[in-house]
């Protein structure tokens, strides 16, 4: 593939693979905490912590983006924390196309999972814990292993959507080559010069072999586990 690609679409494949993967793996855990909330949990707020979550979703992503650089940028109320207390950068790094990344899928994430964990029967949760088991040991040994291909179905949307991310990630980190130019970034790029029509088909050739691969993948692995649990 260092052959077909020239270096610098390589880094914007290699950056890709690498901010998507950083994104679905640094979000997972709040999104099975906040799918499980919104799924099982009834409290004030709960309207408005759903409509939070998919807000990425209606929103423009060039605004999501705008509200991150105003947020995270090193004059933002939370950048400027972050950098002057813990030296951490987002605004025009590649951690900051994680992070656009992570919250313009977060809704896909969040959304399989729950659809996921309202399928389990709450009796059997509460099967376990007329046992005696916690809430915590209820849902890791009952819930977590019934909900497993949502987990996996969110897991691979999230990340053909960070692999996809455009909008918020370049008004946020910009396009730097080799720093923040992602795929769809470096596809952008290449089809603003004179011949670059090549350079951007063979990204687009990369992108649409991730994205199905990762399908096909996930697919494979989320009937795997599902004959699993019920025993076949």
């Amino acid at each position: 593939m260092t052959d077909w690609l020239t270096p610098q679409e390589w880094q914007a494949v290699a950056l890709s693979l690498k901010v998507s993967t950083v994104a679905v793996l640094a979000s997972l855990p709040f999104g099975i905490f906040i799918a499980y909330a919104l799924a099982r949990w009834r409290f004030p707020g709960h309207g408005l912590l759903n409509g939070l979550v998919h807000l990425p979703l209606v929103l423009p992503p060039v605004v999501t983006g705008y509200l991150l650089l105003l947020t995270f940028g090193r004059r933002g109320s939370v950048g400027q924390f972050l950098d002057q207390w813990f030296g951490i950068v987002f605004a025009f790094r590649w951690t900051g196309a994680v992070l656009a990344a992570a919250i313009m899928a977060f809704p896909l994430l969040v959304r399989a999972i729950r659809l996921a964990i309202e399928a389990v029967d709450p009796k059997l949760e509460q099967a376990a814990s007329t046992l005696g088991a916690s809430r915590l040991w209820v849902f890791a040994t009952v819930t977590l292993p019934l909900i497993i291909p949502g987990i996996l179905a969110g897991m691979v949307l999230a990340f053909a959507k960070a692999m996809g991310e455009f909008g918020a990630t370049i008004t946020f980190v910009s396009n730097i080559p080799g720093q923040t130019q992602t795929l769809p970034s470096a596809i952008y790029a290449f089809l603003q010069v004179p011949g670059g029509e090549s350079s951007a088909g063979r990204l687009v050739l990369i992108a649409v072999a991730v994205a199905m691969g990762a399908l096909f993948l996930s697919e494979g692995i989320a009937r795997a586990v599902a004959r699993r649990i019920r025993g076949g």
